[in-house]
């Protein structure tokens, strides 16, 4: 079995109870409580109209405006994963457009993350399917290869193995190791509810600002 053209199993991946307990969470702050150390990069955007995508990550490393081994991963990805393809980045040939879009819909999946090009946003746009990527080209995929399946890839520095919890909104996108998600979970449930609690007392009018003045202070600031 050759580098560069490989399908390989998913060893593990996080808990259903996992992936919907972090769908009601906001990404931002799940990042915060990965001390914002993680990042799928800003270029990566939602190109749907849905809720927060959350799935275990199903992943692809393909080569750039090839979509071979993208097609053969919506047939044989589990309900509810997340496809994140690694295109390289490159937004010369669109990976992924409306036919693929609903074959995976139709195959209940999570989402797609293509770290590289899309088309037909229009119809993307329009439905909740979650769909992540870096650009928008008219022009179509070759269907070739190289490429591989159910390897660790990595977009914008951010290190996604295969079963790792992906988390997409508004503000972009994040993952999480499966082997921390209990603890990052734990962390961010209780931010969320500190700034659940802050926003309260802001719109109340009782915000206690002190910190700013006190943070002038120690900086020197007169």
């Amino acid at each position: 079995m050759a580098i560069g053209f490989r399908i390989l199993p998913v060893a593990s991946r996080v808990p259903p109870a996992t992936v919907e307990a972090f769908r009601v969470l906001p990404v931002a702050n799940v990042s915060d409580s990965m001390s914002r150390m993680t990042a799928g990069g800003a270029r990566l955007r939602p190109y749907y109209s849905g809720p927060t995508m959350a799935g275990p990550a199903f992943t692809v490393k393909t080569r750039p405006g090839d979509n071979l081994m993208v097609h053969k991963a919506l047939d044989i990805a589990a309900a509810g994963d997340v496809v994140v393809v690694d295109a390289g980045g490159d937004l010369t040939n669109a990976i992924i457009g409306e036919l693929m879009q609903a074959h995976a819909r139709t195959r209940r999946l999570g989402g797609i993350v293509i770290n590289g090009a899309i088309r037909d946003v229009a119809a993307l746009r329009a439905s909740e399917f979650p769909v992540f990527a870096a650009g928008v080209t008219h022009r179509g995929p070759y269907k070739d290869g190289p490429g591989e399946i159910g390897v660790p890839v990595a977009i914008d520095g951010m290190v996604i193995a295969p079963g790792d919890l992906v988390l997409g909104d508004e503000d972009g996108l994040v993952c999480v190791p499966a082997a921390a998600a209990a603890a990052v979970l734990e962390a961010t449930q209780a931010k969320h509810a500190a700034e659940t609690k802050q926003m309260a007392a802001t719109l109340a009018g009782t915000s206690d600002r002190a910190w700013v003045d006190a943070t002038l202070s120690k900086l020197g600031v007169i």
